[in-house]
């Protein structure tokens, strides 16, 4: 009886070992970014989101309702902060190359460029995620997380966007490091 409680210890120590991975998810570096100055950050709660006027239709929001959280980290080129940007921009490729993270866009050239990822199902996405570089100015991640996310309403919710209907004042700082 003894033997099998080893036994049993010993099993379930060696399966939480082989569960843990070294790979490191990019919810992880956006929150170690959190305290670093070269960063610029920012968190939104899509409840902020919305202006005093809204003017949302009920399908609008429950477009709305499946994004919980919008998280931003950009990495300015200042001075000689060079190669920490090319060491920053090689750790998110890394991260972004994983098996979980699928690719829905690309486009740019060798020095800009951006890429559309995202986290889930086609029709039911868990995050989508927007890395955004220029090898002069630095780079932006944009990342949307929420549950069974549309990519058809989220063209729809982008439109509520350009109505005005949603308040974007809170990410002019980080659009400006792209002339956005």
């Amino acid at each position: 009886m003894i033997l099998i409680k080893y036994v049993i210890g010993i099993g379930l120590a060696a399966l939480t070992l082989f569960s843990c991975s070294d790979n490191q998810s990019l919810q992880r570096y956006l929150v170690d970014k959190q305290d670093d100055d070269a960063f610029l950050k920012v968190d939104l709660a899509t409840s902020l989101l919305q202006a005093d006027n809204a003017n949302f239709t009920e399908e609008e929001k429950d477009i709305l309702k499946t994004v919980k959280k919008i998280n931003v980290v950009a990495f300015p080129i200042k001075g000689e902060n060079k190669q920490s940007y090319n060491s920053e921009m090689q750790e998110l490729k890394d991260i972004l190359k994983q098996e979980k993270y699928k690719t829905l866009m690309k486009f740019g050239s060798n020095k800009q460029g951006a890429v559309l990822k995202y986290v889930g199902e086609e029709e039911a996405i868990d995050e989508i995620i927007v890395f955004a570089r220029d090898d002069e100015k630095g780079f932006a991640v944009f990342r949307l997380s929420g549950n069974n996310m549309n990519p058809a309403q989220m063209i729809k919710l982008m439109n509520s966007i350009e109505k005005g209907d949603v308040d974007i004042s809170s990410l002019k700082s980080i659009g400006t490091l792209f002339n956005m």
